[in-house]
């Protein structure tokens, strides 16, 4: 047994899946939890399961079977669906006395006697890959969550954590593998872009953020949690036995034909740990500004800007926004073909077939400052920055705009006006925001209204809603802006400045996507009520009116006395301090 993976390896070298120094690599890398050697290749890439299956089937001389996996219906009517969650095991073929079933693991003796007890059959292995197995128990015996479960060691079903459990053989039980495997793969299916998996009391429940809701999977026992975190980590290559530290690891993955990342982040928490996985397609880049949902004045202004090729274009909002789509939705318009464009991200996102994408690495000392100074030194034409977050890289993209290049990034501010108080904030010279600045799209992501059934309700999408589109606000820099700017003008000034050229508030956007029916009033009230913070309630209808109006844009009502002569007067004035006229005795 000892030379067992030496003997795996070599076979894999000899059929041209690999180089001798990576087996080297691998043999010296240090494996978690029991890791086998052909599971540590898969994990740092340098071969595929398939191939370590084949090699598997040829060193134990046994029938190697690719995916997909077709089970006869006789076989699969001859094994009990717990004992195969259980084993995760496929059966293929029956006969009077034999049972031909597809593993994963050839070698597990216990899965084979129980085979052979409950169906009275010599047990006959075909080495299959793992995920070919999972796939294939899926389609054969259906997917049922609550029924994996349940097929998990009594151990690992009760409320409480049994003393003394053996993490590191639970993270390899079939159960486990298959169960952690599911989860994943639901998520992915369902269009979740994150899993919350989190202890609450005695159980352990399983959210998905679909459509920006977190909505609740599946609840587990609590002594399955340690477990389904160890196997996340394990996949992840973090460490299982550190759980007061928080831990980042990344899954790559397979699915449907679609290569993803799943980003692993484990934090510690009350009582235990909390793992959220986020889910990143990186062939799922889009392919235009058009499908954003923005009003035709703000996207035919957008596409000005980024055809002028200079400046910083910023994209605003909280996490989870849609800044970074709408950012890769402009550079997919860019002629890559004659442009030199570089992406510095972290992590990357979306695969943009034309630009060299640089993956951020700060342990490495290769921060976003670092990265930009050396990305300029490379003749770039347009540069995306994943976020700009301190002083160093604001100063060094707006400097680069300056010289002429494009410069797109993202910065975590509530509005457009608020990106560029932000920038002052932050310490860069207000003279180079002035030159450097050419606009800011401030963006949310609001739930889709369902083209199906409009919104009533179906079996499709269940409340209505399906997707998501954005809400913008676009402020361009004119040149009473930059002035102003460069004066270090306050955000109130910058927000009038900006109403004057144009730019309509988020609020505004959203009713627009309302009379559109891209989105249901129910799902722009968040947006509504958060924008009341730079208005006033009318008194007669209570709708939000701007700070410093004259009058209710709903009703008509005045905010404020006026004398003729155009100032403001006060309540409690008789005469207008500034041209001594009486003031009128009445006014809102």
């Amino acid at each position: 047994m000892a030379t067992r993976p030496k003997i795996l390896g070599q076979l894999l070298v000899e059929a041209g899946h690999l180089s001798e120094s990576q087996l080297e690599e691998a043999l010296s890398t240090e494996r978690r939890g029991g890791e086998r050697i052909g599971e540590t290749l898969v994990r740092l890439g340098t071969t595929t399961s398939e191939q370590v299956a084949q090699a598997l089937a040829v060193q134990l001389c046994l029938p190697y079977r690719p995916p997909p996996l077709a089970p006869a219906p006789e076989a699969v009517a001859a094994v009990r669906p717990a004992l195969v969650r259980t084993h995760c095991v496929l059966p293929m073929e029956v006969a009077a006395r034999t049972l031909g079933v597809c593993m994963a693991d050839p070698l597990d003796l216990s899965a084979i006697d129980d085979l052979q007890f409950q169906t009275g059959r010599r047990v006959s292995p075909i080495v299959a890959s793992p995920e070919a197995v999972l796939d294939g128990i899926e389609v054969a015996y259906g997917d049922d969550l609550a029924a994996l479960v349940q097929s998990l060691p009594d151990e690992l079903r009760s409320k409480r954590a049994a003393p003394g459990l053996d993490l590191e053989r639970a993270t390899r039980t079939a159960p486990v593998v298959r169960l952690v495997d599911r989860i994943l793969r639901n998520a992915i299916d369902d269009g979740a872009s994150d899993i919350h998996i989190e202890e609450t009391g005695d159980d352990v429940r399983i959210r998905f953020r679909i459509d920006g809701v977190l909505r609740q999977t599946l609840e587990l026992p609590s002594s399955a949690r340690r477990a389904v975190l160890s196997r996340l980590k394990v996949l992840g290559g973090m460490d299982i036995s550190i759980r007061r530290r928080a831990q980042d690891g990344r899954i790559p993955i397979v699915h449907g034909g679609r290569h993803l990342t799943l980003r692993v982040s484990t934090l510690p928490v009350n009582g235990g740990e909390k793992a959220v996985v986020r889910i990143l397609d990186a062939d799922n880049a889009p392919t235009s500004l058009d499908g954003l949902g923005m009003r035709r004045a703000d996207l035919s202004l957008l596409r000005r800007l980024v055809a002028r090729g200079e400046g910083v274009i910023l994209s605003a909002g909280p996490t989870g926004s849609g800044k970074s789509t709408t950012l890769f939705a402009a550079m997919s318009e860019l002629d890559r073909d004659t442009m030199n464009v570089v992406t510095l991200e972290d992590p990357v996102e979306y695969r943009l077939a034309g630009a060299s994408q640089i993956q951020v690495d700060r342990p490495a000392g290769l921060g976003f400052p670092e990265a930009l100074r050396a990305v300029l030194r490379q003749d770039p034409d347009v540069v995306m920055i994943g976020e700009i977050r301190d002083r160093e890289t604001a100063e060094i993209a707006m400097t680069a705009a300056v010289t002429g290049h494009l410069v797109l990034s993202t910065i975590h501010t509530t509005d457009a006006p608020g990106a560029v108080t932000r920038l002052l904030d932050m310490g860069v010279p207000p003279f180079l925001v002035a030159g450097g600045l050419s606009g800011v799209v401030a963006q949310r992501l609001v739930r889709r209204a369902c083209p199906r059934c409009r919104a009533r309700g179906c079996d499709e999408c269940g409340d209505g809603h399906s997707g998501r589109t954005g809400v913008f606000q676009l402020l361009a820099m004119s040149d009473a802006l930059r002035d102003e700017v460069s004066r270090g003008a306050s955000s109130s000034r910058i927000r009038s400045l900006a109403r004057e050229a144009g730019m309509v508030g988020m609020d505004t956007d959203a009713r627009r996507a309302v009379a559109s029916g891209l989105t249901t009033p129910h799902e722009i009230t968040r947006l509504i009520n958060a924008a009341t913070g730079a208005t006033l309630p009318c008194g007669t209808c209570e709708a939000s009116v701007p700070v410093g109006a004259l009058a209710c844009p709903q009703c008509g009502a005045r905010m404020v006395r006026v004398c003729s002569c155009g100032e403001r007067i006060e309540p409690g004035w008789r005469y207008c301090p500034w041209c001594i006229r009486p003031t009128e005795p009445t006014g809102g």
